[in-house]
């Protein structure tokens, strides 16, 4: 298995690329009407499929590029600049069309569930987040690797699930200005997360850029 200092690091990346802060005004513009057990039963129903769509991407998904004939150096590459894309508007304290598109949205406020779409996905569940899932796993053969993926990806949903719960106070406690520093602190990590795997796979593509 890697060095621990691995996992903190991807730890830090999902959680920075989730960003559970972001999703907090959001979360409650889209349940208005909502009581704290709806918004709560929301919430977890928001986490658990976040959960499931990234150890799913995580367990497939280069078996699935694979099938497509699509490599993870490119991966890398277009993950990289999703990420950056994701980054700069978390900088401006916007969501991001990356995320969810404004149709997605005001489609979601006329519906009685929002957990799954667009909340889960793809807001939280990105292609950001499930790139850097499948980048991750390819990081190492080590048996016990993939329950160390696997498991990181399972703690930075409890955080999210946390955050989600307490929504209401959070939001009050932080107003929009705390919200959007988070958010711009959050970006700021991100961009250095999204260059570095960038770097990684233009060498991995472009072997004489590692000279």
């Amino acid at each position: 298995m890697e060095h621990w200092t691995e996992y903190t690091r991807f730890f830090t990346a999902l959680l920075v690329i989730l960003d559970p802060f972001m999703a907090v005004p959001i979360f409650l513009s889209l349940t208005p009407e909502a009581t704290a057990a709806e918004r709560s039963r929301i919430g977890a129903v928001a986490t658990l499929t976040v959960a499931l769509v990234l150890i799913v991407s995580a367990l497939a998904g280069e078996a699935l590029l694979t099938f497509m004939g699509t490599s993870l150096a490119s991966l890398r590459v277009g993950g990289g600049i999703v990420l950056m894309l994701m980054a700069l508007a978390m900088l401006r304290a916007e969501a991001g069309e990356v995320r969810a598109s404004p149709d997605e949205v005001r489609t979601a406020e006329q519906k009685e569930s929002v957990a799954i779409v667009p909340l889960a996905i793809p807001l939280l569940a990105g292609p950001g987040a499930i790139s850097t899932v499948i980048i991750q796993m390819d990081r190492s053969t080590a048996p016990l690797h993939p329950w160390a993926v696997v498991g990181v990806i399972v703690l930075v949903c409890l955080i999210l699930w946390m955050v989600l719960r307490l929504a209401v106070p959070i939001g009050n406690a932080l107003g929009r200005i705390g919200l959007n520093t988070l958010s711009r602190l959050f970006g700021l990590v991100l961009t250095a997360i999204a260059v570095e795997i960038m770097a990684n796979g233009l060498k991995a593509l472009f072997p004489f850029l590692a000279q």
